[in-house]
């Protein structure tokens, strides 16, 4: 009797000892939930905050990558397009461990790295505007060479894109990062990895639904057998895209003149305190031109010397 008694006991204990063990289970892992949730709500107020910060940023990129993305054959948009998605995604994984690091190790490095992307962004907006104003027939014999060697001319046009998005991307990254300076690493890793996933997300689903509005439009007309409102907004919708695409192609070079003039004037202090009574835009727009022209003629120089070397 006593045995029993003892063996009954255990089995209470043991199942006591059990039960407080999944108690104490149950509260720990609400409590993990409850951190996690805490750490969410934290990442959410930082990305808001981080997103409205780099929102100029974005309507630059936006412009840009348009305008990079358009003036492909209508079979080809969409996997160019995801191409150079595939690119901006691959450049923030680079670049936000990059970022991080340098932030730790030689913080100025960061500010180095985005001069010399503002210098390349300068470079290609004046590159730009000397071709359409100067060496337009050089531009359309160009144009139909590449249509002859159409798949090296798309390759070179999306390595030129990426390239591009990685120094748009760098700018996006930084400043989401200095948005965060403040908050523990865990959740300035977060912020700057759900911001960079935004923005590649939404610039280029917003020029996916651009270079196909066309189709989008014949397929209303189709649907609505050349009648009422459908065929109308079909019709709009394909007329408008010529339009847009070469207004995409001014704002495209316009916003990479303001994206490198605003990386000039808020990482070189001797040129924020140039011209102070100009207004951010103007003072961009300019700051931007001088430097893609002095690039262009450094760059222009290199390609004579080199040439007349070679001659000899």
């Amino acid at each position: 009797m006593s045995h029993c008694k003892i063996i009954n006991e255990n089995i209470f204990q043991n199942s006591l000892f059990l039960s407080q063990n999944k108690k104490e289970m149950a509260s720990g892992f609400f409590a993990v939930l409850d951190d996690i949730a805490a750490l969410m709500d934290d990442v959410a107020a930082a990305s808001k905050v981080a997103t409205k910060q780099t929102a100029g940023i974005l309507g630059d990129d936006l412009a840009v990558n348009a305008e990079k993305a358009t003036g492909f054959l209508s079979s080809r948009e969409i996997p160019v397009l995801w191409a150079i998605t595939k690119g901006s995604f691959i450049n923030k994984l680079i670049i936000i461990p990059i970022a991080f690091l340098l932030q730790v190790i030689f913080p100025p490095a960061i500010k180095i790295i985005l001069i010399l992307g503002g210098l390349y962004l300068a470079y290609e907006g004046v590159e730009k505007i000397i071709e359409y104003f100067f060496h337009k027939k050089d531009k359309h014999e160009e144009l139909a060479a590449e249509t002859e060697n159409g798949e090296n001319a798309e390759k070179i046009k999306v390595k030129s894109a990426i390239t591009t998005d990685f120094i748009l991307s760098l700018e996006i990254v930084i400043i989401a990062l200095g948005s965060v300076l403040e908050k523990s690493l865990p959740i300035q890793i977060l912020t700057v990895s759900v911001v960079a996933f935004l923005a590649t997300v939404g610039v280029y689903g917003i020029v996916a639904l651009i270079v196909r509005m066309d189709d989008a439009g014949y397929k209303l007309i189709r649907k609505s057998n050349n009648k009422g409102f459908l065929t109308f907004f079909g019709n709009l919708l394909v007329k408008a895209l010529p339009l847009i695409i070469k207004a995409l192609s001014i704002i495209g070079t316009i916003a990479l003149l303001l994206v490198s003039g605003g990386i000039f004037d808020h990482n070189i202090e001797w040129v924020h305190q140039f011209l102070p009574h100009f207004t951010e835009m103007v003072k961009h727009l300019l700051y931007g031109i001088i430097a893609g022209l002095l690039v262009f003629f450094i760059i222009s120089g290199i390609k004579k010397g080199i040439s007349l070397i070679q001659k000899q």
